[in-house]
């Protein structure tokens, strides 16, 4: 009798409306915004093993006003990118950063992108940019390291609610109705139950689709075991104002996080340590579990490769994807181009690739044992380089003009219909991976 009562109930609670262009946070088991951690290749291992969501590293709100949007025409990936806002040197001529890239085609339906800031003002600037692109944004106010705090970002607005309030006000006013997309906030939990219920139902009034809880207090570092006590409070507030509720902090499987969600009537749980140390985390052990280090190491490669990305950043990841003890770790940890990286982990199949993004990148003049014999350079790569400035700005190896670099579509939503197909190089195969999931469909929301 009672369960008939509960589902009855549960039929008339009322749901925000998930926007046409959004995503459902409910029952989702999702990565979480890491810092270095979260870039294009990380998302894309995390989705192929299962992630239901991705959530991009935070951005800072300056770091993306005013940045141009480019197409890359070899991969497909959407890049944004600006020059150094400060001038630089006179004597030296200013280069091109990428500040974000996304692949609209593999992560569509599912990017979340987590913006730092402080401002309604430069949210609304910031969010723009990018809103034509991605499925939400999200506002981080739970980072508790001090280049997000001392500029009243991160887990600072948990002490100036009314200004988080107007930031997410903005946001679903001015970016998450004209593009149609979610506005979700990322918070921890506050010294009471009774401060962090005053905070969350002040937030979820706002118009928010999502609300991201980290079972930690500010001062709380990752080694401390998560705070749970408040969850179920916290996921009623959400449930009665329709607000979806994920949880953080400690989930370290798939399996764990869906027994959690029922355990404490959450509607997601968030990955996030876990997800660096074996991105398979995300697979339940029905469908097969963890796998292998040298298996998730290899598809993160090639994800590295396909995307671009800067060497710099594969290699904090590989720090953590590979264990610590092996002679692989401290080859990797090594290797100087993405050639020697294959090599030194017997990655042969991924070598060709290799050779030519560390050519497009100018990492090939590092190469220790020289070039595969036998190879020149296709006519594919040697246009990229001479030709392509934004392949050019992600290897960080050459220069440019400084020109004025306008954000490219503050008018109104661009949608990634229109995006054209990566162009392979000649021995390029497999650009896109069909082992990641389609997104499922978006169910029907019960409205109040």
């Amino acid at each position: 009798m009672s369960s008939l009562a509960e589902s009855a109930n549960a039929a008339v609670l009322p749901r925000v409306p998930i926007p046409a262009n959004g995503v459902n946070y409910r029952g989702k088991i999702v990565l979480a915004p890491m810092v270095r951690s979260g870039e294009l290749p990380s998302r894309l291992l995390a989705l192929k093993y299962g992630a239901d969501l991705v959530w991009g590293p935070e951005t800072i709100d300056r770091s993306i006003i005013g940045c141009e949007r480019r197409v890359n025409p070899r991969n497909g990936t959407i890049e944004f990118s600006r020059f150094p806002s400060n001038g630089g040197r006179p004597d030296v001529v200013s280069k091109a950063s990428i500040i974000y890239r996304l692949d609209p085609v593999r992560e569509k339906g599912r990017l979340i992108f987590q913006m730092g800031t402080a401002s309604p003002e430069l949210a609304v600037q910031a969010a723009k940019v990018v809103a034509g692109d991605v499925s939400g944004i999200d506002v981080n106010s739970g980072c508790p390291k001090p280049f997000s705090t001392s500029g009243g970002m991160g887990a600072a607005l948990l002490r100036t609610p009314d200004k988080l309030v107007s930031i997410l006000e903005a946001l679903v006013r001015e970016v998450g109705q004209p593009f149609q997309i979610g506005i979700s906030v990322k918070i921890r939990i506050l010294e009471t139950p009774e401060k962090t219920e005053a905070l969350v139902s002040r937030l979820v009034r706002t118009g928010i689709t999502g609300l991201t809880v980290h079972c930690r207090t500010t001062p709380m570092r990752p080694r401390e075991r998560a705070i749970r006590d408040q969850l179920r409070m916290i996921a009623d507030v959400c449930r009665k104002a329709g607000v979806a509720c994920v949880m953080n902090g400690d989930v370290t499987s798939r399996d764990q996080g869906l027994a959690l969600m029922k355990e404490y009537g959450v509607d997601g749980a968030m990955i996030a340590t876990a997800a660096e140390a074996n991105s398979s985390c995300f697979r339940a052990k029905a469908d097969g579990g963890l796998a292998p280090w040298r298996d998730v190491v290899h598809e993160y490669l090639r994800f590295c490769i396909e995307s671009e990305n800067r060497l710099g950043n594969t290699k904090y990841l590989l720090n953590m994807l590979i264990p610590g003890k092996n002679q692989e770790f401290k080859d990797a940890k090594l290797s100087r181009t993405y050639t020697d990286a294959c090599r030194r982990l017997k990655f042969d199949d991924l070598v060709p690739l290799a050779v030519q993004v560390d050519e497009i990148l100018e990492l090939d003049h590092k190469w220790e044992l020289g070039p595969p014999e036998g190879h020149t350079r296709t006519k594919a790569v040697q246009n990229a380089i001479e030709n392509n400035e934004s392949a050019k700005a992600a290897g960080g190896g050459s220069t440019r003009s400084k020109v004025t670099s306008p954000a490219t579509h503050n008018g109104g939503p661009i949608r990634t219909s229109s995006i054209p197909a990566p162009v392979k190089n000649e021995t390029e195969q497999n650009t896109l991976d069909p082992s990641i999931p389609a997104p499922m469909p978006q169910k029907s929301e019960i409205t109040a």
